[in-house]
């Protein structure tokens, strides 16, 4: 059933009567994992071993997909606008339509990439949600989505379709992996039997899973959790030039990268104060002083798994 209003949107009725999951990609119109992704899902999530229902929306920001970029023509960021305003504008219009359909859903998952800019290695994550059965039930989408690292981090964070889920008590998870342009196969293959796999746990999904392992479980309760732009900024303007890779061991002091000048007379080095795991790097070389630079996984917040 083909649904158009601010986006289009793909419900797909079970055979069987049971919970209802929204599965959201292109929140960021550059984004393109999960737009495909999620477009996949269409065909490859059969109704005949469904109980409950699944509905899609490839492309949830449909204006800042077609500006191939992270923002609506209004400038807002969409993941920051939630829940939005059905009189407000089209980005505000389009986080209040959603928040609709999180209300209406029982389980939530939203899919991510770095956009343009930058890649991140895979991994899923929820919010440390006040509520003990929540929380579990998120725990376990989490770890079922099947990817090598899981993180849980602040619940306090709000504008996010996770935050509109969380204020109605609807369970959700988001993932990333990938960006830096392009739309790697590999990204997109991995998404899609990711929510094949929730399906699967959520028992709604018939279908045999095989579960990888998980080589971190992290928590991490601490407020700015989660909020991937506040880590590692440039201290200069210039071009950077990484000298980690994602999911690299890096401690506090260690070199992350170089900015170095036009013709390279002047350089100065990235250092962290941070020791964990690289979860996401810089792609795009030119940097604006004070833009984010790297993601670090913080190992010490929290447990390691090696499962």
């Amino acid at each position: 059933m083909l649904n158009q209003k601010l986006f289009e949107s793909f419900t797909i009725e079970g055979s069987q009567p049971g919970k209802h999951v929204l599965i959201l990609g292109g929140i960021h119109g550059d984004e393109y994992e999960p737009m495909a992704a999620v477009r996949r899902l269409r065909t490859q999530i059969s109704s005949e071993k469904l109980s409950g229902r699944v509905t899609l929306v490839p492309v949830v920001n449909q204006p800042a997909y077609e500006r191939i970029n992270r923002r609506g023509p209004d400038d807002l960021d969409l993941a920051r606008t939630f829940p939005g305003s059905p009189e407000g504008s089209i980005t505000q219009q389009i986080a209040h339509e959603v928040t609709q359909l999180i209300q209406a859903a029982d389980y939530l998952i939203d899919l991510h990439t770095g956009g343009l800019y930058s890649n991140l290695a895979p991994f899923s994550g929820y919010t440390l949600h006040p509520d003990p059965a929540i929380l579990e039930i998120q725990r376990h989408m989490a770890r079922a989505f099947n990817l090598p690292v899981v993180w849980g981090t602040s619940a306090h964070l709000d504008g996010r379709s996770l935050s509109a889920a969380r204020d109605h008590g609807v369970p959700a998870i988001y993932a990333e992996w990938g960006g830096g342009s392009g739309c790697d196969p590999k990204a997109v293959k991995g998404y899609a039997t990711g929510c094949l796999s929730v399906l699967s746990a959520l028992g709604m999904l018939d279908i045999p899973v095989e579960q990888k392992p998980i080589l971190y479980h992290i928590e991490d309760d601490r407020e700015e959790s989660g909020h991937l732009q506040l880590q590692n900024h440039a201290p200069v303007a210039g071009f950077f030039e990484p000298a980690v890779q994602l999911m690299d061991q890096v401690q506090v002091g260690d070199v992350l990268g170089s900015i170095c000048s036009v013709m390279g007379e002047e350089k100065t080095s990235v250092i962290t104060n941070q020791t964990g795991v690289i979860l996401g790097l810089r792609t795009l070389p030119y940097v604006e002083k004070d833009e984010w630079l790297a993601v670090i996984l913080e190992t010490e917040q929290a447990r390691a798994n090696n499962e």
